[in-house]
């Protein structure tokens, strides 16, 4: 499976089968979280066959079940939408890898758990990793047209980021967010919510954006 692919078939699952993560795919997914952090500074860390944090203290939003594995996004204060764009890499990587997934940020209350934080960081949410019982289901997404400022006939790139950016997983898939053209350049901004992250959201929604349209293509403003 490919990355591009990884966007059109995953979808947030919240249960989750015995099997753990290990071998070559645990080996796989700790490369790449090496490689993420090493690019982006952040403190991404892998937690396997470890339920006591969500035993401890479980998520009040949605109906959890055998939460064992984890990615926790450790990082300072500011970084929000740098951990949405680098967690939601992770999150198509592993879903190449055949795992599942899910965001968990304000219905996830911190706990015992493995992860640890150096001076100045703290545990900013957590990826919910594992093998599904399903593979989810996929949500109603609103109009591309309420997402962007689209006039005319849109370039082509433009047209397949916005579709990836569709498929971006936000809180309670309120999708806050606005895309903006002019030319090759395009600049993207969180719209206020009562849900707040909308800042993680608009990371990840950036890098389903470049996957679509492909960075050769645009530049950010």
């Amino acid at each position: 499976m490919t990355i591009i692919e990884a966007i059109e078939v995953r979808h947030a699952v919240r249960s989750f089968t015995e099997q753990k993560i290990e071998g070559q795919t645990e080996e796989t997914l700790c490369r790449a979280i090496d490689d993420v952090n090493k690019e982006s500074g952040l403190h991404f860390q892998l937690c396997t066959d470890e339920p006591e944090a969500f035993q401890a203290s479980k998520p009040h939003y949605g109906n959890f079940e055998n939460c064992r594995n984890y990615i926790a996004a450790v990082a300072q204060n500011g970084s929000d939408e740098k951990i949405g764009y680098y967690g939601e890499k992770l999150v198509l990587i592993a879903q190449t890898l055949g795992l599942n997934s899910c965001w968990v940020v304000l219905t996830y209350k911190k706990g015992k758990a493995a992860y640890t934080c150096a001076d100045g960081e703290k545990l900013r949410c957590v990826i919910d990793l594992g093998y599904g019982k399903t593979q989810g289901v996929q949500h109603k997404s609103k109009e591309i047209g309420k997402l962007c400022n689209i006039s005319g006939e849109e370039p082509k790139w433009f047209l397949s980021g916005m579709k990836a950016a569709l498929l971006a997983p936000t809180a309670v898939n309120q999708q806050r967010f606005f895309f903006t053209r002019e030319g090759n350049t395009v600049s993207a901004k969180a719209l206020s919510s009562i849900m707040g992250n909308t800042e993680l959201d608009l990371g990840i929604v950036k890098y389903h954006f470049e996957l679509g349209a492909g960075v050769d293509n645009f530049k950010w403003a």
